[in-house]
């Protein structure tokens, strides 16, 4: 059979992923993807062959997929969280018209902001954006104008990639940028390590966050003006109480 399924993982621990994720991994003759992520696959599916590439060699890793699924194998192209948000379905899909057709399926996966806002409460319960502040693959001036978009709209936001060895002064920068828009004392927080051993969290102010030394394994999540922290959690209102006691 000639066919791909693009997979995301989710956040790492195997319950984390989903049940078609699992199910697809197993019909899988091949299973290519970054060292880490092929570990985790190869938990469900021990015998399966894999391949492997490093970091930034993401294109040889689609080729490699697109020809043995041309050559009627079933193959299975693993990332973490969700294989469409920052993950490997835009590449695979994009390469995929320089082959000969296979059919490829994309199986939804559960992407950091969404496991690590339920680890921290509820923080993107009304309108959110998700931006990721490396810019490896993006220039900053660019990432910059959607920081203060999503400011200036008030949203709730998740910021993958907050900061890495070479990357230091990110964090800051997104920081000062929420600073020109909201209040230093909005509700923040970010989690380490999402669902996987080691995890941790934390819920502070923006001005707070501005402060914080964090990593590549960490997603942060800025609130907007009606998030507030309730018993120890993030939780962001949708507007259902307002709405009940106007009807009262």
């Amino acid at each position: 059979m000639k066919k791909i399924f693009i997979i995301g993982l989710g956040p790492g621990n195997p319950d984390g992923m989903t049940l078609a994720g699992r199910t697809a991994l197993k019909q899988a003759q091949l299973i290519c993807g970054y060292g880490i992520y092929v570990e985790q696959a190869a938990a469900v599916c021990p015998d399966t062959p894999v391949f492997t590439t490093p970091m930034t060699e993401e294109i040889k890793r689609c080729r490699r997929a697109l020809e043995k699924a041309s050559c009627e194998e079933t193959v299975a192209m693993v990332c973490s969280g969700d294989a469409g948000v920052y993950g490997m379905a835009a590449p695979l899909l994009e390469l995929a018209q320089e082959y000969p057709p296979v059919e490829i399926e994309v199986v939804g996966g559960v992407t950091a902001a969404i496991s690590g806002a339920a680890v921290l409460g509820a923080p993107l319960g009304h309108d959110f954006a998700v931006i990721s502040l490396s810019d490896l693959l993006t220039d900053w001036q660019v990432i910059e104008r959607r920081l203060e978009a999503a400011a200036l709209g008030d949203f709730c936001v998740a910021l993958y990639n907050p900061a890495s060895r070479k990357r230091t002064g990110h964090l800051r920068r997104a920081c000062e940028i929420f600073l020109r828009h909201k209040a230093p004392d909005t509700v923040c927080g970010w989690v380490r390590n999402i669902g996987r051993p080691g995890q941790e969290q934390k819920i502070l102010t923006l001005r707070q966050l501005a402060e914080e030394k964090l990593d590549m394994f960490c997603t942060v999540f800025i609130g907007n003006r009606d998030t507030k922290v309730v018993q120890g959690r993030m939780v962001t209102p949708r507007g259902y109480g307002e709405k009940s006691a106007r009807e009262k």
